[in-house]
């Protein structure tokens, strides 16, 4: 197994400057980077305390890429649908370079209605737009004189500078937070994924990652553990209480975000997103106890998260996962004793 951090924002400035936050997770990025971490991520979102704070994941990681040496860089996710692909195209692979080639590409179809309708996106063409926006970012990676003739993008001959240092282009992986047909889509197509198994159940998970690896496998595909990626919430500390206390507190005011984020879904509907209408009664049912008892978030003694991790990695095999010790207003002291903790007591033994 790996294991990384996903500096997913759920504040706004209410809560603490985006001064602060950049600074405070770039902190983090080399801490993680000196601690053995194997990535770092974050997310694009847009105007809310739900990952605003970062809307464009390449700006972040072309900072972090500066201070560190040896983490990979991973984007979880970019979003195709709201930039144009050659303008994509080029700043990741201006990002794989500043890095020395560590660079990871994660995709994302969005899903949050009010930052569709502030790009004048039709939520209706999500889908058709995402693929059309990674298979156009490949072929400008791996391609010389190209021409695209899309649905949405028009193009060409261009030959893409700067070339990506990795060859013929960075590791791509996709987001899917409940679509089995995007899992299976992306192990057609060789790419990894990212999924998010707090809004999932365990049976629901397995179900999604058998798809995927029957389907990269019967392409051809053998994924690696790092072709499947999982965000958790974590929180640790040694003493279990603590942890709990705390880890309680910042995950309230991360669901907090979440739900507000999510709540024009209540009264939208889009053929792209099949059930999405119910997002919002299954956010509010959000229970911290339970996450923790099920799995579903790493809180509590390292010998507690230790057994957590052995029970992911028995329900999903060797994966990599992502932990996001910012969810919700956590002081950077909380969040570098989580790493340091982690990187002490859970790395070794897995």
């Amino acid at each position: 197994m790996k294991f990384g951090i996903n500096l997913f924002p759920t504040v706004g400035p209410q809560d603490k400057p985006a001064v602060q936050y950049f600074e405070e997770s770039l902190r983090l990025a080399e801490l993680a980077d000196e601690l053995g971490f194997h990535h770092v991520k974050t997310v694009e979102h847009y105007f809310s305390p739900y990952g605003g704070y970062s809307p464009d994941p390449v700006t972040f990681l072309a900072a972090a890429a500066a201070r560190t040496s040896r983490i990979r860089l991973v984007t979880g996710a970019v979003l195709p649908a709201f930039t144009h692909p050659v303008k994509l195209a080029g700043k990741l692979a201006m990002l794989d370079g500043i890095s020395a080639g560590r660079l990871d590409v994660g995709f994302g179809r969005a899903f949050l209605p009010d930052e569709f309708h502030a790009f004048g996106i039709p939520l209706d063409e999500s889908r058709a737009r995402f693929d059309e926006g990674v298979a156009a970012c490949k072929l400008l990676w791996s391609g010389e004189d190209v021409v695209w003739d899309g649905r949405f993008h028009r193009f060409g001959p261009v030959t893409l500078l700067p070339r990506p240092v990795q060859r013929p282009h960075p590791r791509i992986l996709v987001a899917t937070a409940k679509s089995p047909e995007s899992a299976e889509a992306a192990g057609r197509n060789g790419y990894g994924v990212m999924l998010v198994p707090s809004i999932n159940s365990r049976e629901q998970v397995q179900d999604v990652l058998a798809l995927y690896r029957k389907a990269a496998s019967s392409a051809g595909f053998e994924p690696a553990d790092e072709d499947v990626h999982m965000s958790y919430n974590a929180f640790v500390a040694e003493d279990a209480d603590e942890a709990r206390t705390l880890g309680r507190q910042y995950s309230e005011q991360s669901h907090r975000a979440l739900a507000a984020a999510v709540s024009s879904w209540a009264h939208t509907r889009s053929a792209d997103y099949p059930g999405y209408e119910k997002i919002v009664e299954r956010v509010g049912k959000g229970d911290f106890d339970r996450q923790v008892a099920e799995r579903k978030a790493l809180v509590g003694s390292p010998g507690e998260v230790v057994a957590a991790v052995e029970a992911i990695r028995n329900w999903f095999g060797e994966v990599t996962l992502s932990l996001q010790v910012v969810s919700g207003n956590v002081p950077y002291e909380h969040a570098a004793r989580s790493l340091r903790l982690f990187a002490e007591h859970v790395l070794p033994r897995f």
